[in-house]
């Protein structure tokens, strides 16, 4: 049987031409090598080499499988950087678990930060609900997910990106639309777009949550999927939503974001979510990536 080790002493000999200097350079004596060649000739069946006043020529037959010996021990040689590489998480495949208002801006950041320092990691997107990203973690169908307001689970943990502060997207029209800032007070009565529409907990039950405490029944006019939805009935005069600060990157027409006010201000998070026991050696540069960006950031603490 061909083996690597056939094609390395061939190549060294074909390369200097004396089997002498080849094996010097491959660290052997001579006899060694000259049985691994006398071997490969048997086993091709057709004589490799020619003696010459100098050392030793390539027969046609030779010319052939240099040409092939030197691709293959290239690719072997590749295979193993790869390989190692690999090892190390700076090659291979980042499945991640994504959703709405955080594409809009944070997540993106990181994705690139991470991308420029592994370039070689191929980063796959997929749009998952908060259940189906824990169910797909715990299946190793991703690596890591984004969400928000993240419940405790014993066997995944999470860690904060960012804080945002909350906006209120409000109809050009509506008289709110002409203040610089907006209490969770003034919402009292105002029609109310909520998102997502989704089970439960959820930035729907934060924003209801956040308006009983401030004395009031929100008047929920329409529960919605996504951001997008719930700002473009904002743009047709349907109500007003509260959004996450992220989601102002999202731009329609008719629509005004006005600041939330409140002391101290209230704060939602992006977190990333990833399995406690996973061994991914990309997951594990992913996170240390992560470090950097929340410390750049000012970011402390846990979801």
């Amino acid at each position: 049987m061909l083996e690597l080790r056939h094609l390395k002493y061939f190549a060294a000999v074909a390369k200097e031409q004396n089997i002498g200097r080849a094996a010097l350079s491959l660290n052997i004596s001579q006899p060694p090598l000259t049985r691994q060649i006398q071997q490969l000739e048997k086993l091709i069946g057709a004589p490799l080499f020619i003696r010459s006043m100098k050392g030793v020529e390539l027969t046609a037959a030779g010319q052939t499988l240099y040409a092939d010996a030197k691709s293959i021990l290239s690719l072997a040689d590749l295979a193993v950087e790869r390989t190692r590489r690999a090892a190390r998480g700076k090659l291979g495949r980042l499945d991640v678990g994504i959703f709405g208002t955080g594409m809009f801006d944070i997540v993106p950041r990181v994705l690139l930060k991470f991308r420029n320092a592994f370039p070689d990691v191929d980063i796959s997107l997929h749009t998952m609900t908060k259940e189906e990203q824990v169910e797909a973690l715990r299946q190793r169908r991703i690596t890591i997910g984004f969400n928000r307001l993240v419940a405790k689970y014993p066997d995944i943990r999470s860690r904060v990106v960012m804080w945002e502060r909350l906006v209120v997207g409000v109809p050009r029209s509506n008289k709110l639309a002409d203040l610089e800032e907006i209490s969770i007070t003034d919402l009292a009565g105002q029609p109310l777009v909520l998102f997502p529409a989704t089970s439960h907990p959820n930035f729907s039950d934060f924003v209801a949550h956040q308006c009983r405490k401030h004395g009031f029944i929100p008047q929920v006019v329409q529960e919605v999927g996504d951001a997008v939805t719930g700002v473009a009935l904002v743009a047709s005069g349907f109500g007003v939503c509260i959004v996450p600060d992220s989601a102002t990157h999202f731009k329609a027409s008719g629509v005004v974001y006005v600041p939330l006010k409140e002391s101290p201000p209230t704060m939602l998070d992006v977190s990333c979510l990833y399995l406690q026991d996973d061994p991914s050696p990309i997951l594990r540069e992913f996170l240390r990536v992560l470090e950097v960006f929340r410390a750049e950031n000012g970011v402390c603490g846990d979801a």
